[in-house]
């Protein structure tokens, strides 16, 4: 991979980008949606190839499920990209201005980042998003997709390039997708090591594909973490409520990263609320159970120190019973990736409390975490969900593609 060629182009393709206003970009926008709607079938056999492939070679059911594409799934993806063109441009947006007691005029203003990076794993969904949110924004984008859904992304991004390529204005050059070869991964070093070709980088996948851009990197990096969610049924809680609640949590689509992994019960309510919790799984979750917890339960077996912060990414959960929201909160905060976190509570004191000690991205009181999503903010597509502290945290939408600079204007003004 000619790493400086790419990078060039898309770098030249980024200063085009950042020149046009909303309504161009917002018209190729309009023409990738009325193209991937019309390429449908094509896209849906690419992605039939690669299903077929991890399917063989004996990749689980709960993370093919992360890779397929179907008519409802398209129909998703085109309604998201839908959303970001409704989405105010935030390019050229005055963040804040002022005036100096020279008479300066100073104003903080809304650019784009450059050049972008995204590292991703299974899901072709993240083809569209990703690159809606760097184009609406301003920027070129460099793909590179895991080798289980190359054939979907070649697709994919062919048929976006020849949208871009057929309207005016349009910029097919602002998106690139890295050539994959399998246990290849030499291109994802040359990414990370891009220093003054790529302006930031974004891993989105599991833990160890996080982990190895986090350590490697020596571009910046955007964090978006694992999922190690919690559930915490507090004694205060309306137990019907929370089985509804660990139900859609785990079972609704356990492979995502804002599925629960963990369920922690005060032990006030464990001798009620767990059976209730088991009987509404049906025996479609295998519950890995603290000591505590497993005197509850009819086919729960023992959990081991590795359940605990374990992201199992399928239909499995382990319990774990504490005597105080404290404890419980402490526990959280220890195993947690700072993703998503809920409380089950009608005590309006015990939820203001879990809301402001846990420390996570989303802290959820009385509602599901699978609603930490791009989408379900209102921000149509999204690129991951930031864990880190800096720059942003939570589910990452346009803004998080630009940055500030300030723009002075003066008089003639020496200092």
């Amino acid at each position: 991979m000619d790493l400086k060629k790419i990078t060039d182009s898309l770098r030249a393709a980024s200063q085009k980008l950042a020149l046009q206003n909303a309504g161009v970009k917002n018209a190729a926008l309009c023409a990738v949606a009325e193209a991937l709607d019309k390429n449908r079938a094509s896209i849906i056999a690419a992605n039939d190839k690669d299903v077929a492939a991890a399917r063989a070679a004996g990749i689980s059911e709960s993370i093919i499920d992360r890779l397929m594409l179907n008519d409802k799934r398209i129909d998703g993806i085109i309604d998201s990209l839908r959303i970001v063109i409704g989405q105010t441009d935030p390019v050229g947006e005055e963040v804040a201005g002022w005036k100096t007691p020279n008479g300066m005029t100073i104003r903080q203003v809304r650019v784009p980042l450059g050049v972008v990076a995204i590292i991703y794993e299974n899901r072709p969904n993240v083809t569209v998003d990703a690159f809606s949110l760097a184009y609406k924004s301003g920027n070129a984008i460099l793909l590179r997709g895991s080798s289980s859904s190359y054939k979907s992304n070649v697709e994919i991004v062919r048929v976006i390039c020849e949208a871009l390529a057929g309207v005016a204005g349009g910029v097919p050059e602002a998106i690139e997708l890295v050539e994959v070869r399998e246990h290849d991964h030499s291109d994802v070093d040359q990414i990370l090591n891009a220093v003054g070709m790529i302006d930031v980088c974004l891993p989105r996948g599991g833990k160890k594909l996080i982990e190895n851009v986090v350590r490697n990197a020596k571009v910046p990096v955007i964090e978006t973490g694992s999922g190690v969610c919690h559930l915490y049924v507090d004694e205060f809680g309306d137990l019907e409520m929370a089985c509804k609640i660990a139900e859609n949590a785990k079972i609704q689509r356990p492979s995502v990263c804002n599925a629960i992994e963990c369920v922690v019960v005060h032990s006030k309510v464990a001798a009620e609320f767990l059976p209730k919790m088991e009987e509404t799984f049906a025996g479609r979750v295998k519950l890995h159970a603290d000591e505590r917890a497993i005197k509850y339960l009819k086919n729960a077996i023992p959990a081991t120190d590795a359940d605990f912060g374990n992201e199992y990414l399928d239909y499995e959960c382990c319990i774990k019973v504490v005597d105080t929201i404290e404890e419980a909160i402490s526990y959280i905060n220890s195993h947690n990736t700072k993703h998503s976190e809920s409380i089950i509570s009608e005590s309006r004191a015990n939820t203001r409390l879990f809301q402001n000690m846990i420390d996570a991205s989303c802290v959820y009181v009385n509602a599901s975490t699978r609603f930490t999503d791009g989408g379900e903010f209102g921000f149509g597509a999204e690129l991951g969900i930031s864990t880190q502290k800096l720059h942003v945290r939570g589910p990452m939408g346009i803004k998080v593609l630009t940055t500030t600079k300030y723009l002075i204007d003066g008089e003639g003004q020496v200092r």
